[in-house]
């Protein structure tokens, strides 16, 4: 597979080619979407609840990002984009540009992304594009500040929220993001970013915009509970791990497993040697 660029990913919003993109956490998860062929892997903050046990992905530290975003790279050669958490940025400018440093010199990531579009999140793409590391934007949805929003919930269906999504997409194309991601916004919406923006939309639950983005714990059926409308299950991998573990508790409790073909075959001298040790 031929690693995507950023002009390599202009030319297929151009060409009408659709990106595919995946979250991913670790190195098997990496390595399964390098396997599959995915244009894009995001090491998403929605790791501090997939893979990390928190209640939401404001709790995730920088440096536990860092290690998931190391883990990642690891295992695959795809195009690499970072979640910088949340209270890495806040503070100023030049915090945010070191937080993007961080993840370009210890996790080898090729971009970051920030979520927003008010002042100062512009303010901090544009610092950190300056500084020559590439930016994603994310609208609509964006989970770190959803308490802001009213929750987790879709954007863009009012005529001030819509204004208010269009107005921060277009800003953060402006300021100087390659790409954006757009979260739970109506299809209606999303189509006309699509074809505002010279760069390109990546949805999640946001129609078919140019491109788009699914956690892969979700799409491979491996999440708990209920998951956002916006998600299609691909497959089943976590109530087939749950029966494999079932199985195999089962056979360990029966005597069935192990048997002698799961084992290693001792010489009689080894056996001796063994005995003689224990002093028998």
């Amino acid at each position: 597979m031929t690693k995507a660029t950023i002009p390599g990913l202009l030319q297929m919003k151009a060409d009408r080619e659709p990106i595919v993109m995946v979250t991913a956490y670790d190195y098997p998860g990496a390595r399964f979407a390098e396997r599959a062929g995915v244009d894009m892997v995001l090491v998403g903050d929605s790791g501090a609840q997939v893979v990390l046990g928190y209640d939401s992905t404001v709790e995730v530290s920088l440096d536990e990002m860092l290690t998931l975003a190391k883990a990642v790279r690891r295992g695959t050669d795809a195009f690499v984009v970072c979640d910088v958490p949340f209270g890495s940025t806040e503070t100023s400018d030049a915090q945010a540009l070191d937080t993007a440093v961080r993840f370009v010199k210890e996790a080898g990531a090729d971009a970051v992304k920030l979520e927003g579009g008010g002042a100062p999140q512009l303010s901090r793409i544009r610092a950190i594009v300056e500084a020559g590391v590439p930016v994603v934007g994310h609208v609509g949805l964006t989970p770190q500040t959803a308490t802001a929003l009213g929750g987790l919930r879709a954007q863009g269906r009012t005529a001030e929220s819509a204004e208010r999504v269009v107005r921060e997409a277009l800003d953060v194309e402006q300021a100087g993001a390659f790409a954006i991601v757009v979260e739970a916004v109506p299809a209606e919406v999303a189509d006309l970013l699509v074809d505002a923006l010279k760069i390109p939309v990546i949805g999640i639950g946001a129609g078919k915009a140019d491109g788009q983005v699914l956690v892969l714990h979700d799409l491979i059926g491996a999440t708990e509970g209920s998951t956002a409308k916006f998600v299609k299950q691909f497959g089943t991998v976590g109530d087939d791990t749950v029966a494999a573990i079932a199985a195999y508790t089962a056979e360990v409790r029966s005597g069935a497993f192990p048997t002698a073909e799961h084992g290693y075959a001792a010489t009689d001298e080894a056996v001796a040697a063994a005995r003689a040790a224990l002093g028998r």
